[in-house]
């Protein structure tokens, strides 16, 4: 667990000459949480597009327990913030968690370990009952949890979340929040959002994305910070107060 997971040196990144991220370097060990908070165009989403190969840093590097993003992939659960998919299309929820394993597919069909550590996520996940089901037909929240049980049965070692509170209901979100904690105990965790009151009820670290990274302890964020980061104030979407200027605002602030 001493190893680093994540290592990020010098990174800049730029979209058509307009950066989007500069001198970047960050250090996360493994089977540590990281929550990545920021405003809209601030360089989250960009920054787990770096992590998982599918952009290149026009300067600096990432490493994945050591290995270059692309060569790190079979080490990484990713769940993205939306799924899309055809609803008349009769996928399960067995095979959607299946997806998790293609980059070991062999023969052009499943072995039999896949669908064990398929059907493992998805007990894991509380969905067993559930992998004969379409996709298309379980509750918003399920989906959420099978698309964490996909990036389980994928085997990595580091699990990438993009918003994955932004289309849940508040029981659901609670049982994410159960279920990253109890995952956090075996992978490094790697959060984005912008729930900041999510955020300091489970993780320990904070990195605050706006061009430039910075982390904190969840300790540290007030009101004045959270402020400076999205350029003003924020609205709690929950109970419908404002940050104040001592601390955060506690759960469920948006």
């Amino acid at each position: 667990m001493n190893q680093d997971a994540v290592v990020i040196r010098d990174l800049d990144f730029s979209y058509n000459g307009a950066p989007i991220l500069e001198k970047v370097s960050l250090t996360i060990k493994a089977g540590e949480s990281l929550c990545i908070v920021g405003p809209n165009g601030g360089g989250k989403t960009t920054l787990l597009k770096l992590l998982l190969g599918l952009l290149a840093p026009e300067r600096g590097e990432i490493r994945i327990f050591g290995e270059r993003p692309e060569k790190a992939r079979l080490n990484v659960g990713y769940v993205p913030q939306y799924a899309r998919y055809d609803p008349q299309f009769p996928v399960t929820v067995l095979d959607v968690v299946l997806m998790g394993r293609l980059d070991r597919l062999c023969c052009l069909s499943y072995a039999k370990s896949d669908r064990e550590a398929a059907r493992a996520a998805l007990e894991e996940m509380g969905l067993a009952d559930l992998s004969g089901r379409l996709f298309a037909e379980i509750s918003g929240g399920q989906r959420q949890r099978v698309l964490i049980a996909r990036a389980l049965a994928s085997a990595g070692r580091l699990l990438l979340l993009d918003e994955p509170t932004a289309n849940i209901d508040a029981a659901s979100e609670e049982h994410l929040f159960e279920t990253l904690e109890k995952l956090n105990k075996r992978l490094t965790v790697l959060l984005v959002t912008h729930d900041v009151g999510f955020a300091s009820s489970f993780f320990k670290s904070i990195a605050c994305v706006n061009r430039q990274v910075v982390i904190h302890p969840t300790s540290e964020l007030t009101g004045e910070l959270i402020r400076n980061m999205y350029g003003g104030d924020i609205r709690m979407i929950r109970h419908d107060h404002r940050c104040s200027e001592g601390g955060h605002c506690g759960h469920g602030i948006s």
